[in-house]
């Protein structure tokens, strides 16, 4: 489904990532793991087109979409959970939601979308009218989902969503990802919680200091030595 084919990255003149590859194939949940600072934020934000990379390509159903707005890889069937949720604070609950639905099809089923993200977050449907900025950060991550899923995406990318929560939200948080795959999304998830993380998804590759450094399937990386030693502890 997404492929990134040999990218180079930078900020200005600091190159952030070097020769990146990877796929993420339909259905599944791919896993990019790595310590603060490998790139992992950096790679999503090129496949949303918030960065442009200096070499190589991203292709999404095989088409090329390295050029492309952001605005156009929604419409493509691509949504981003940003790190830190990035919320309109001063808006509700509900109006945050409805702006993951302002394209195409998602438009006109936005309020059976909004009825399927009460289900899985009750939550957020008694604080429907609540502003966002308002909320406990694990309902503030709740939306964030939210909004993305209102999109009605065929590729969800999650950008450290159990950061700063506490470990009975992260449970829930993590169980959600294994729901929206199960119910036919394809996700791409950068988390540096690995043993969870690893738990749930099919593939993984590790990043560090901006290069693929490993890949596997999640089973095999939690056995792998260097794995253990610098991501889960042991």
């Amino acid at each position: 489904m997404l492929e990134v084919r040999n990218i180079d990255v930078f900020y200005g003149d600091v190159q952030v990532l070097w020769d990146v590859s990877f796929e993420v194939k339909e259905g599944e949940v791919l896993a990019l793991i790595g310590a603060n600072g490998a790139g992992k934020s950096t790679t999503l934000k090129t496949i949303s087109g918030l960065l442009r990379p200096k070499r190589g390509e991203v292709l999404f159903e095989g088409s090329p979409i390295h050029t492309e707005d952001p605005f156009r890889l929604i419409e493509k069937g691509i949504a981003h959970v940003p790190e830190a949720r990035r919320l309109f604070t001063e808006m509700t609950v509900e109006e945050n939601l409805d702006m993951g639905s302002l394209k195409g099809e998602a438009r006109k089923l936005r309020e059976k979308n909004k009825d399927m993200v009460f289900d899985i977050f009750p939550r957020l449907g008694d604080r429907r009218r609540q502003r966002a900025g308002t909320l406990s950060g694990g309902e503030q991550q709740m939306v964030a989902i939210g909004r993305g899923l209102m999109a009605m995406p065929k590729l969800i990318m999650f950008d450290e969503p159990s950061l700063g929560l506490a470990p009975i939200l992260v449970k829930e948080i993590f169980n959600v990802i294994k729901r929206i795959r199960e119910e036919g999304n394809t996700v791409l998830l950068v988390e540096q919680n690995c043993k969870q993380t690893l738990g749930i998804a099919d593939r993984a590759y590790v990043l560090e200091t901006g290069k693929i450094t490993l890949e596997g399937t999640c089973a095999s990386l939690l056995n792998n030595e260097h794995v253990k030693k610098a991501y889960l502890g042991v």
